[in-house]
């Protein structure tokens, strides 16, 4: 009896240790998904984010579109024949009640001559139509009411009639932005888009290809050299010697060819800044923990952010935000670590664009200031004027 109950003890201590040893936590390895870390905020190493700024004159939900045309206009300003402008000038521009301001006239009119030229679909309904193939400041209109017909969609048609009376500017301007971007997602399509996206591809390839060369003969330089420092301090006999300075001479020549070959290859600066040329305007940097997407963009010194439903939108705009956008990501999670891995990256020229677009902007509204000061004296009577009191 007695040895039995020592048995039941065994046995019962046995699977004691055994579900201990299951309860045990396992040490994670990260990174993980970052969904399944603990909140930002109950985590002391974290630096709090800073809330966004949402100030946009347009619908935030359109704050897509907005960016979409912007970045394919600067992008392809060439193909176009536009000229640079800034994002908040198309910002205002879409916002204002007038219905020919230059800008949209010549964004639109840019637009509607390159699928003219490619002769696609837009060109075959404008020739059905017998419409001649000339858009100028009068004759805008009428050639985008002919593409909102041609689109056949609800929300474009019933605005046809209010822009063929004059009066694209009473357009709301969600709705601007949308068939701006109807317009440039049909432009994307065209042959000289595509020829040009073709080219850019190529040309990062080539770029690409050149830096992994560089990269390659600059390691092989460095064994070279290696190598020749290893040999000439082994060296002790005059034999060995002998051997070096037959080894030192083939060495050389094939350091000299090596040099040869990495002079005629661009230097890693000059090859990074003819990747950054073919490149896009626009980058994605990731996503954070709640699959929030981060943007930037060369000519515009903010950082855009783009929520995880497309709907709504914010931004960053000075390199304080920035440093604090950097510490509040978790690189333990999968997603944070990529996204601060690339931030790191083009910190540098970020935090470039941040202090410059503040400086712009600091400037603009000093100019402004002295504008309606200028403008107040100027409008002021002169009995209401201290500087001329001596004209009453």
């Amino acid at each position: 009896m007695w040895g039995c109950h020592g048995l039941g003890l065994g046995l019962r201590g046995s699977l004691s240790l055994a579900i201990d040893e299951e309860q045990v936590e396992l040490p994670v390895k990260y990174p993980i998904d970052d969904i399944l870390l603990k909140p930002p905020t109950d985590d002391p190493l974290l630096s709090k984010r800073c809330p966004l700024s949402t100030d946009f004159r347009v619908p935030v939900d359109s704050v897509g579109d907005l960016l979409m045309v912007w970045d394919f206009c600067m992008s392809f300003g060439r193909i176009l024949c536009l000229s640079p402008f800034s994002l908040s000038d198309l910002e205002n521009a879409v916002c204002h009640k007038e219905s020919n301001l230059v800008l949209l006239v010549e964004i639109h009119a840019a637009l509607f001559h390159l699928l003219i030229k490619d002769e696609g679909g837009y060109f075959t309904f404008l020739h059905n139509k017998r419409r001649k193939l000339k858009v100028t400041l009068v004759t805008w209109a009428e050639y985008l009411c002919d593409f909102l017909e041609m689109t056949s969609k609800e929300e474009f048609s019933s605005n046809v009639s209010i822009i063929r009376r004059g009066h694209y500017g009473l357009v709301q301007t969600g709705l601007k932005l949308r068939i701006l971007q109807e317009l440039v997602d049909e432009a994307i399509t065209t042959c000289a888009i595509r020829q040009n996206l073709d080219e850019k591809i190529d040309q990062q390839q080539e770029i690409a290809a050149a830096e992994r060369e560089f990269a390659k003969n600059k390691k092989e330089e460095q064994k070279l050299t290696m190598d020749r420092v290893t040999e000439k301090e082994v060296s002790q006999t005059d034999a060995a010697q002998n051997v070096n300075e037959s080894a030192k001479g083939q060495l050389v020549e094939k350091e000299g060819k090596a040099k040869k070959n990495t002079s005629a290859m661009h230097p890693g600066r000059h090859l990074e800044t003819e990747m950054e040329k073919q490149s896009i305007q626009s980058y994605s940097f990731g996503k954070d923990r709640f699959y929030n997407r981060y943007w930037f963009f060369r000519r515009e010194g903010r950082i855009f952010v783009e929520s995880a439903g497309c709907k709504e939108w914010g931004y960053y705009s000075t390199k304080e935000e920035l440093d604090g956008l950097i510490g509040s990501l978790n690189v333990n999670g999968i997603r944070e670590r990529a996204l601060k891995r690339q931030i790191n990256k083009f910190y540098d020229k970020i935090s470039n664009a941040l202090e410059k677009r503040s400086k712009d902007v600091a400037q603009e509204m000093l100019h402004e200031g002295a504008v309606l000061r200028r403008s107040s004296r100027v409008q002021a009577q002169p009995k209401d004027n201290p500087s001329m009191s001596f004209l009453k």
